[in-house]
């Protein structure tokens, strides 16, 4: 069945050509109010993304993502696998925050704060404009033969292009690695370390290969968001959106004319100037309606109101509306949809505020050795063995850690000193013996409560079992 001839436009996308090969985009340069703006909020988060690697809180990267040694700051608070149930709370809250703001204003994460569409728009396309200059002069360039200054102007850009990729690839590993590391391995060189060569390697390819070749089809192709919006937005979304009743008037589009009155031939402003076209990083007519391509860049709303300020038409023909604003004058209503979202997203940042609340510093944890059974001692002493694990989530030394019996009376032996320090988010493990009287026992199986101690102070409490003879029941 064939589609409607308004809707033939969904069957392909601009990448792809007639015959399936890849079609490249010369998106124009933008310019305008939105654009200003797009460049002002692109660079302060540039900024924090290259910064927050070698921020420092208290002697806590800012942010570190290390899956290796399965690390984690954010926001300078350390992170351990412990903790894992806190790192999926405060995932949820970032879904469920996207998720809201995709239902009240589209697609507005992927246009504004993407650090995929920053890096394409505001980086790479920009040293585009600035080596080979403006949409016409990069597609005659992209023509012409093979002379010297197609090669001057294609080295460059390839070269300056695999420069960023690599400063790119740097910050990315200081992530992952630690910027201490990081810096620490640029110092010693990069021979010392063939791993880390090897890995750096890898993603400043990966960063030129996205960004030198695969560039929006990443947004178009790989990125599962333009999909989910589609099921998300409603005719209540505020989107870029073209007024099509406004544009199109009673006989449709039309090219201008000058002095022409165009409302007494009914129509509609829309001048098929394909300024829109022309300036869409994404390559959509957005004219043809929303569509999982667009990316909420409000390129085409600035080309838009430029070309309408030159024809003496008003301005927002292309604008932030939803469809019922554009249809039925409707204002932007908060909808039971969106309260419930608000509900939902209210009681995660609740719940991820009290577990970051009652989040102990100090993860205990003692088991008893595995295989191992009670040793019965003189006088009547039931002894167990156990390992022990402490992690120090602190950026502060822990001194004279010491272990005592809350729940029982006995005593609790350590197989090294009777204390030990732990390091700022450092890991102390080792053995320890538990001995009780045989009237402390209950049952073959008694539960204890351990105190840990630094000095006389309590820093945190634990449980385990302490298995006894039968006959003591």
């Amino acid at each position: 069945m064939e589609a409607p001839a308004n809707e033939v436009f969904r069957d392909s996308i601009a990448t792809i050509d007639k015959d399936g090969k890849r079609s490249w985009l010369y998106p124009k340069k933008p310019s305008g109010k939105f654009y200003n703006y797009r460049k002002i909020v692109s660079y302060v988060l540039l900024a924090f993304l290259f910064a927050a690697p070698f921020i420092k809180i208290n002697g806590n990267q800012f942010i570190m993502i290390n899956v290796l040694e399965r690390r984690f700051n954010i926001f300078g608070f350390p992170f351990w696998p412990q903790d894992f149930h806190l790192f999926v709370i405060m995932m949820l809250i970032g879904v469920v925050f996207v998720i809201f703001f995709t239902v009240a204003f589209g697609r507005i994460f992927c246009g504004w704060m993407c650090p995929q569409t920053i890096f394409m728009e505001m980086v790479f396309r920009r040293i585009e404009y600035w080596i080979e200059g403006d949409r016409g002069k990069q597609i005659r360039l992209n023509k012409q033969k093979w002379n010297a200054e197609k090669i001057r102007k294609k080295a460059t850009k390839w070269f300056v292009f695999a420069v960023v990729s690599f400063l790119i690839a740097n910050v990315f590993l200081a992530y992952l690695i630690g910027s201490d590391e990081l810096l620490r391995y640029v110092k010693e060189g990069p021979f010392v370390h063939w791993s880390t060569l090897i890995s750096l390697v890898i993603f400043t390819s990966v960063f030129y290969f996205v960004f030198a070749w695969f560039r929006e089809q990443v947004c178009i192709i790989a990125c599962p968001y333009g999909r989910l919006q589609g099921v998300l937005l409603d005719d209540k979304s505020v989107i870029v959106a073209y007024d099509h009743k406004r544009g199109e008037g009673e006989t449709g589009r039309a090219l201008f004319k000058k002095n022409e009155d165009r409302a007494s031939t009914g129509k509609g402003d829309c001048i098929d100037c394909f300024q829109c076209v022309h300036v869409c990083p994404t390559g959509i007519d957005i004219r043809n309606g929303t569509q999982l391509e667009c990316v909420n860049c409000t390129a085409c709303i600035d080309a838009c109101d430029h070309m309408m300020e030159k024809v003496d038409l008003p301005k927002g023909l292309i604008r932030y509306a939803s469809e019922d604003n554009i249809t039925k004058g409707k204002k932007f209503e908060f909808t039971p949809r969106l309260k419930g979202y608000t509900v939902v997203l209210g009681i995660l940042i609740a719940v991820g505020a009290g577990m970051m609340f009652l989040r102990n510093d100090v993860e205990a944890r003692i088991l008893r050795l595995p295989g191992s059974l009670y040793e019965h001692k003189a006088d009547n002493i039931i002894s167990n063995v156990y390992t022990y694990k402490l992690v120090n989530k602190t950026i502060l030394e822990i001194d004279d850690v010491q272990f005592k019996l809350l729940s029982h009376k006995g005593t609790v032996k350590l197989v090294t000193d009777s204390g030990f320090d732990i390091d700022k988010q450092g890991l102390a493990e080792g053995t320890l013996f538990i001995e009780l009287h045989e009237r402390e026992l209950k049952d073959d199986k008694d539960k204890l409560e351990i105190g840990i101690y630094s000095g006389d102070e309590l820093i945190e409490t634990t449980t385990t079992t302490f298995l006894g003879p039968r006959t003591y029941r």
